[in-house]
């Protein structure tokens, strides 16, 4: 796993969708907050021809098999909501082809999981985590990707695994990046296309609800492509987890993450030490306070979970109680109770040794029962930096951006 940026994980709650008789209501809230409102824009830098995106590529790892044009990168900062619906703000990256082309469509990224604040693709340049934004907006497509609550320019703590937040900081950032784009020449069409990683792929599939649910007047989910997500999180990845099949390092961190974010929104324990044997229960929380580095994380948390967990602590995540069984089972929901009636594929690596390929195929099978047939695209044995569970981003990325390319030629 590359130092923890940009890992596993989806993340936790339903996506809450207004019945057709309150949309408007709901709209007339949605603006009264000022949600998607732009707060400001900067211009983060200028790759001018398809050869400078195709170093900028080529130095994140990605293949430049699908550059086009330049891409001019800004990053927003603009309205949104916390987990709890109050006013706050977040940050996204904003990446447009040097084109003449007047309206483009926005294809809305969601990064997996990372630590540090900067682990996200406002805040890195060439590197793992905004590589996938540049490529989509080389071929032709504005780039839009949320850095998340707490994650970028947000203030305070990210609400890790929380679907809902995560969907709205989504949502907002495809506002705001709407807003914005006609000083830059261009206008976004109704149509989005939608992907994610890891954690941002359950994210995708949050925003993709909530663009099928009308939740926004002008955009329309049109295509999704979810990436290696761990989308039944309480009843397939954390069993996996707890049984030694996720690499053990990984699962120490994400065993460690699950406690804590969990814990913040949902008061999962009362002390650490219930959960966290001595002595992680008095540095594993702080440690996951957006300021520490994945570096960091691997060296302040132990090599096992025997080591991290209480017996309490293993006991909770095999056989959730209380809260925690109540927001892990928001999390498996997120392939249920919905069929999109845009096109789907679910990219997996073989032999993921982060987000195991079970999650893909319950996934699969939810959408199958609710009448959508998500076909699986198995990428093979790919590899980035020793994993495959990130090498799937990178090889997904170009065969989504082609596909994507494929469906706006209909």
């Amino acid at each position: 796993m590359a130092a923890v940026c940009c890992g596993l994980l989806l993340s936790g709650a339903t996506v809450a969708t207004a019945a057709p008789a309150d949309h408007a209501q709901a709209q007339a809230q949605l603006e009264e907050r000022g949600r998607g409102t732009l707060v400001s824009a900067e211009k983060l830098y200028t790759l001018e021809t398809p050869q400078a995106v195709a170093a900028e590529l080529g130095a994140a790892g990605f293949e430049d098999d699908t550059v086009r044009y330049g891409v001019v990168a800004y990053r927003l900062v603009y309205r949104t909501v916390d987990p709890y619906g109050r006013p706050t703000t977040a940050s996204g990256l904003f990446a447009l082809p040097l084109t003449t082309e007047g309206r483009l469509r926005a294809v809305s990224f969601a990064h997996g999981t990372g630590s540090h604040k900067d682990d996200s693709p406002s805040m890195q340049r060439g590197k793992f985590v905004s590589a996938p934004v540049i490529a989509h907006a080389s071929a032709g497509s504005a780039g839009v990707a949320p850095d998340y609550l707490g994650m970028g320019k947000g203030p305070g703590l990210h609400p890790w695994m929380d679907i809902g937040s995560e969907t709205t900081a989504s949502l907002d950032m495809l506002r705001a990046a709407r807003a914005f784009a006609p000083r830059t020449g261009h206008v976004l069409e109704r149509k989005v296309m939608v992907t994610g990683f890891s954690q941002g792929a359950s994210a995708a599939l949050g925003l993709g609800r909530a663009l099928e649910a009308g939740e926004d007047r002008w955009f329309r989910l049109d295509a999704l492509a979810p990436v290696s997500g761990a989308y039944d999180f309480g009843g397939t990845e954390l069993p996996a987890l707890l049984e030694g099949r996720v690499e053990p390092k990984s699962g120490v961190l994400y065993a460690a993450y699950t406690l804590v974010a969990f814990n913040r929104l949902h008061h999962v324990y009362d002390s650490p030490g219930e959960v966290f044997r001595a002595p992680y229960d008095s540095t594993v929380e702080a440690l996951f306070d957006g300021a520490h580095t994945g570096e960091q994380l691997m060296r302040g948390t132990p090599g096992t979970l025997d080591e991290l967990l209480t017996e309490h602590g293993r006991e909770l995540l095999a056989h959730p109680t209380g809260p925690l069984a109540a927001a892990l089972r928001t999390t498996g929901a997120v392939c249920t109770g919905w069929a999109p009636s845009a096109p789907v594929r679910l990219y997996i690596a073989t032999g993921d040794e982060q987000a195991v390929t079970a999650n893909t195929e319950h996934c699969q099978e939810a959408l199958h029962n609710n009448g959508m047939d998500a076909p699986v695209v198995d990428l093979g044995a790919v590899d980035y930096q020793g994993s495959r569970h990130l090498g799937s981003n990178v090889a997904a990325t170009s065969a989504i951006v082609r596909w994507f390319g494929e469906l706006r030629q209909r």
